[in-house]
C-alpha cells in the first residue's frame, strides 16, 4: 500500500518506517526539516518536507503522496528535558508544541486524508497516567479516564482526547488510535545510550521510588510498538487499542530492575510528601496511584504479540 507517515523521523517513526518497507509498502515520510531527508531515504522512505501546523503545506504533501493510509506519529518530545520541565510538564516548549501537533496537526492530517480519499488513519496516543483512579491495577480501553487530572497534566490530556475523538469518529475511513505504553529501547528515554533522558538520573540515583511506589506503569519496547502499528496499518477494526506489554508493574518493581540493567545502584526511596515537593504533584501521582493498561484487546483483535512480553526480558535484552 501507499502509506504516508507524519513524524517519520521521531523515535517511533524511525522504528516503524523500516518495518513498513520490509512488508512491501511504499512509504512517504513527512519531516519538518529538510535536514531529515537523507535519514528518511536511508530508512527506505521518500521524504516530503512540510510544517505539520501549516494546513496548506500538509494538504499538498499528502496530495503528492496519494496515500491509502495515513499514520500520525507527530510529537515534539525528543531531546533533553530540564528538572523544571519534569516538574511542570505543561510549561515546557516540547509539551506545548506536542499539544498543538495533537490538536492542530491532527485536524490538518484528517482534512488532507479526507481530500485524497485515504481509507485508513492510524494515530499515536498515550496510555499511561490517564485512567480514573478507581478500579483495579490494570484497566482496559473500556474503563473511564481520569475526570480530574493534576493541573500539570491537563493540557496533555486535552490534546490526547482531541486526537482520540477526532480520529475515531471520522466518516470517510477507518480510524484507529494506539495508546502506547512507556517506550523503552534504542532511541528512547529508557536505553543504554549516554544521552537517554532517564538513564542519567537513574545512574545518579536522582530517580527515586516515591512513597510505596504503587503506581502501575505499562511498558512497551519501541520495536514492539512499531510492529503493532504495522498491523494496525494493514488490518483491524476502527477504535482504540492499548499497545503495551503483558506485565504492567508498580514503580517499586520495574525501577530497581531498570537500574540494575543500567548497571546503576538501586534507586533511593523517599516519602510521598517529599516526592511532591521535589517532583511535583503529577509525578508523585504517577509513581503512587495510577493504573496500568491491558493489552488483551490488541492481542485478540489485531493478532499482535509483543516480542518482549515483559519489561523484565526487555530491560535485560532490549535496551540497546
Amino acid at each position: 500500500m501507499k502509506i504516508f507517515v507524519a513524524g517519520a523521523t521521531g523515535v517511533l517513526g524511525r522504528a516503524l518506517v523500516p518495518q513498513l518497507v520490509a512488508r512491501g509498502h511504499e512509504v512517504v515520510g513527512m519531516p519538518r526539516s529538510a535536514s531529515k531527508q537523507d535519514l528518511l531515504r536511508s530508512l527506505g522512505a521518500r521524504p516530503v518536507v512540510a510544517d505539520a501546523l501549516d494546513p496548506d503545506a500538509v494538504g499538498q504533501a499528502v496530495a503528492s503522496a496519494e496515500p491509502e493510509v495515513i499514520v500520525h506519529e507527530l510529537t515534539a518530545l525528543s531531546g533533553p528535558m530540564s528538572a523544571r520541565d519534569m516538574r511542570h510538564p505543561d510549561r515546557s516548549a516540547a509539551a506545548i508544541m506536542t499539544n498543538r501537533l495533537r490538536i492542530e496537526g491532527t485536524d490538518h492530517l484528517l482534512a488532507a486524508g479526507r481530500a485524497v480519499g485515504a481509507r485508513r488513519f492510524v494515530a499515536q496516543s498515550f496510555g499511561a497516567f490517564r485512567f480514573a483512579r478507581t478500579g483495579g491495577p490494570v484497566l482496559t480501553e473500556a474503563d473511564p479516564l481520569d475526570p480530574d487530572p493534576p493541573a500539570a497534566l491537563r493540557p496533555a490530556v486535552v490534546g490526547l482526547l482531541h486526537l482520540e475523538q477526532a480520529v475515531t469518529t471520522i466518516e470517510w475511513g477507518e480510524g484507529l488510535v494506539l495508546r502506547y505504553g512507556g517506550f523503552y529501547g534504542p532511541g528512547t528515554a529508557i536505553s543504554r545510550e549516554p544521552d537517554a533522558l532517564m538513564a542519567g538520573p537513574i545512574r545518579k540515583r536522582r530517580f527515586p521510588i516515591i512513597g510505596d511506589g504503587g503506581g502501575v506503569l505499562s511498558h512497551i519496547h519501541i520495536d514492539d510498538a512499531a510492529a503493532a502499528t504495522v498491523i494496525a496499518v494493514e488490518r483491524g477494526r476502527p477504535g482504540i487499542y492499548n499497545i503495551v506489554d503483558d506485565e504492567p508493574a508498580p514503580e517499586r518493581e520495574w525501577l530497581p530492575a531498570l537500574a540494575s540493567a543500567l548497571d546503576a545502584k538501586p534507586p533511593r526511596r523517599i516519602p510521598r510528601w517529599l516526592g511532591r515537593l521535589a517532583a511535583g504533584k503529577a509525578a508523585t501521582l504517577m509513581m503512587t496511584e495510577v493504573s496500568g493498561a491491558s493489552n488483551e484487546k490488541a492481542k485478540r483483535e489485531l493478532g499482535w504479540q509483543p516480542r518482549y512480553p515483559s519489561w523484565r526480558q526487555g530491560f535485560a535484552q532490549g535496551l540497546g
